[in-house]
């Protein structure tokens, strides 16, 4: 398993999205967040097949920062079961990654 993650995490709103990328950034959460607007997500919600427009939030992060991550986004985001999801980083410039390990 890899120390260093990549985060994903779906919002309701760009304002959501930003609001929640610079917390993430100046609790050293995250070294970095970025912002993919304007995607379209089909799930099933309720029992029924459901349709709406998202933004992407994308993270940069330590495996040591995972859980805070988790209870951050779930005590602050808008939806009642919020996508937060983390990928490891296997490879990677060794001064990014190195820049990671600094700022998160």
């Amino acid at each position: 398993m890899s120390n260093y993650k990549l985060l994903y995490i779906t919002c309701g709103s760009k304002i959501e999205a930003v609001n929640l990328g610079k917390l993430l950034v100046k609790n050293k959460l995250t070294a970095c967040t970025n912002i993919v607007s304007n995607i379209k997500s089909i799930f099933n919600w309720k029992h029924k097949v459901t349709q709406s427009q998202e933004v992407i939030l994308i993270g940069k992060t330590q495996k040591k920062n995972v859980s805070k991550i988790i209870k951050l986004i779930e005590r602050k985001h808008s939806y009642k079961c919020p996508c937060v999801l983390f990928f490891d980083i296997e490879k990677g410039s060794k001064k990014f990654l190195s820049w990671i390990k600094k700022n998160s």
